[in-house]
């Protein structure tokens, strides 16, 4: 297999699980790796804005990706949530830092200093002259006040070979279409949006990094999978057995969605650090209720 089909199928963006003292629940992650691996998911995520990354020190960081590291055991690839607004800051991360059992890294677009299309590309390309792992970047306009056009990707996807996918979390399904026309043809590109995952797919994409799938590993790496092969009506079938759940897993804020319902299935608790907080009652009723007609 080669690197970028290492990335195809279903990646999941894991949570960062917390004991009720708000410090981190090592054997909770160790529960969680194991649950979405026997799912059957192809690659896992860590340090992701769902395992709430920008409030973990950097001690801390460190030890949740040896520990994952270490719980996944080379049974499936290791993506390494490492974006910021800093390129320098970013880039001497990138020769100093040690990436062992680390497969490639996934950089979001710089947030807040709200960059035109050509600092998007000048920051990408200090990273990859920087790195020496492959480099999926991120577009998440709703975080990063910034949107990646798809001309900026298609552009960066020709000029660097280790820029090799794109995770697209801009709900645009055309902009989605122009890159998956422009793009070059071993340029993978991952759906950042559980509810759109199908349609994406449908469309030409080649897989998804998820949310929903620290909780629902089996049934959506397998809606996935069956989409993929071109089985519509079966990845229907999955996909709208967990819409309503994925409507209300951000219907409050994430990861405190996802995270109310993994206490539900008492993997780990629902505890947040600030400024997040858990989910409001009237979701948290929601999501009970789904979580207890699920079959």
């Amino acid at each position: 297999m080669s690197k970028k089909n290492k990335f195809k199928g279903t990646g999941v963006a894991i949570v960062t699980p917390f004991t009720k003292d708000g410090n981190v629940d090592f054997k909770g992650l160790e529960k969680l790796v194991n649950f979405i691996i026997k799912g059957g998911v192809e690659y896992v995520v860590v340090m992701g804005t769902t395992g709430e990354s920008v409030t973990l020190t950097k001690e801390e960081k460190q030890s949740v990706v040896s520990h994952v590291v270490e719980a996944v055991n080379k049974r499936v690839p290791i993506v390494l949530g490492l974006g910021g607004n800093n390129t320098l800051e970013l880039v001497n991360s990138l020769k100093k830092d040690s990436f062992n059992g680390i497969d490639a890294l996934l950089s979001v677009s710089p947030y807040y200093n709200k960059p035109n299309q050509r600092g998007i590309y000048q920051h990408y390309k200090a990273l990859s002259e920087a790195s020496p792992l492959p480099i999926i970047l991120y577009n998440v306009p709703g975080r990063t006040s910034s949107n990646m056009t798809a001309d900026t990707t298609v552009k960066l996807a020709e000029d660097f070979k280790n820029i090799i996918a794109i995770k697209e979390a801009s709900g645009n399904l055309e902009q989605c279409m122009k890159i998956i026309k422009n793009k070059p043809k071993d340029f993978l590109v991952i759906s950042g949006d559980d509810a759109l995952t199908l349609p994406m797919i449908a469309c030409g994409a080649d897989g998804v990094i998820s949310v929903v799938a620290n909780a629902f590993p089996k049934d959506f790496s397998e809606m996935t999978r069956q989409i993929l092969a071109g089985k519509v009506k079966e990845a229907q079938k999955l996909h709208y057995k967990l819409t309503d759940i994925i409507e209300q897993l951000f219907a409050d804020g994430n990861p405190a969605g996802i995270k109310a319902v993994l206490e539900m299935m008492k993997i780990c608790s629902s505890q947040v650090r600030l400024p997040l907080v858990n989910v409001n009652q009237a979701t948290q009723n929601a999501l009970t209720e789904l979580v207890k007609r699920y079959k």
